[in-house]
């Protein structure tokens, strides 16, 4: 089980990737299997992370078998959001 520090981590990393593939190449949706195997999040802690997102209106996602998600996409809601980071890093 991921720490408290790691979930977090994880969570905002897959944010950050997708709005960084959105931004970079127009493309909505990342695959799960893309977000585990470039960030190295473990197949449980992926499931838990996109869940908690999914539960925050921050991202869709489109369920596969087992735990890896077929496709996550950021919701308008998550793009703000991301916009907003990106606006205070300046």
């Amino acid at each position: 089980m991921a720490t408290l520090h790691q979930r977090k981590t994880h969570r905002e990393a897959i944010m950050k990737t997708l709005y960084e593939d959105m931004e970079g190449s127009g493309l909505p949706d990342v695959s799960g299997a893309r977000l585990r195997d470039e960030l190295e999040i473990p197949e449980h802690d992926l499931a838990a992370a996109c869940t908690y997102l999914v539960g925050e209106g921050l991202v869709t996602v489109r369920w596969a078998h087992g735990e890896v998600p077929a496709t996550v996409v950021l919701t308008h809601q998550g793009i703000r959001l991301m916009e907003a980071d990106e606006e205070k890093r300046g």
